[in-house]
């Protein structure tokens, strides 16, 4: 039975699990990322895991998602930004001796859309957005099927958008970039409680915690707007660590985006949730490393 390892590289977890071709989850294993997350550290507690996880070496090939965009070879990842001394680091050539299997790489996002395309809420879809929000504002973009990556591989990077010319500096030395309005700091700039108990605050009824979600939501809803202009995709997608508490600010995007996307650029437009959780970077990595390693048409 052909089996895959699906990894995905957070700044706070690395979580990670062996999959059948089929996408049947057999096992899974989640730790935390070194501190510093520098490159090194990174390598060697990939190794690991990779071995406690599947230490009969069932698997035969890896995927891994970073946050970043990687090289055309998928190779390389040109540049984590919320990641200390990620430029131009070969993974995939350092893990492959270690690990003695074939290894693919790619964005974080992409492999969210991927996943949820497989098995989560974008079956079915052709045209595609996701979002996941969390220390920062990653994506992923499907067009007619098939992952955009750009020319040189580097697309797409949603949350690197720019939304107000006088924002808050980004770390991608953008300013008032989505990602300054729409990830965890930039929701703990509106009201600095941990997103959790402004969730439970929210579940409760309290007022001010519910405008704040609403703010939270109208913002991110600027962005969602010129992403929805940009790519009339069918269906937008939310994910990341603060998609579980979409119920307090989805409305509020919604809204947003139907006052501001003329009716002919949002035609059949759905926003929602996504369906996998925090599991469907793992996913999305392991089918990718089906089909670029094992050889899997992309559509079946």
């Amino acid at each position: 039975m052909d089996q895959v390892i699906g990894i995905d590289l957070g700044g706070t977890a690395i979580k990670l699990a062996r999959f059948t071709a089929e996408g049947e989850l057999l096992a899974q294993l989640e730790q935390p990322t070194p501190q510093p997350a520098v490159p090194g550290a990174v390598t060697m507690a990939l190794c690991e895991a990779v071995a406690e996880l599947d230490p009969g070496r069932e698997a035969a090939w890896v995927g891994v998602g970073l946050p970043g965009p990687m090289d055309v070879e998928a190779r390389v990842a040109r540049i984590c930004i919320n990641l200390p001394g990620w430029e131009e680091v070969p993974l995939a050539e350092w893990l492959e001796p270690r690990l003695k299997r074939r290894v693919t790489l790619a964005n974080d996002g992409n492999c969210a859309v991927v996943g949820e395309a497989w098995r989560g809420a974008a079956l079915g879809f052709g045209d595609v957005v996701l979002l996941t929000l969390g220390t920062g504002v990653g994506g992923g973009v499907l067009i007619n099927g098939a992952l955009f990556t750009g020319h040189n591989g580097a697309a797409a990077e949603p949350g690197l958008i720019g939304v107000d010319p006088a924002g808050p500096p980004c770390n991608s030395g953008n300013r008032g970039s989505l990602e300054q309005y729409a990830s965890i700091a930039a929701l703990r700039r509106l009201c600095d409680r941990d997103p959790r108990e402004l969730s439970e605050a929210a579940d409760a009824g309290e007022s001010e915690a519910i405008q704040v979600w609403e703010q939270y939501g109208r913002r991110l809803g600027v962005g969602v707007s010129s992403l929805a202009y940009l790519f009339t995709p069918q269906l937008v997608l939310l994910g990341g660590g603060l998609a579980g508490a979409a119920r307090h600010f989805l409305p509020a995007v919604r809204r947003e985006v139907e006052l501001r996307v003329q009716a002919v650029s949002r035609e059949g437009l759905r926003i929602e949730s996504c369906a996998l959780g925090n599991g469907a970077g793992r996913l999305g990595a392991a089918r990718l490393a089906l089909q670029r390693l094992g050889g899997m048409m992309t559509e079946d």
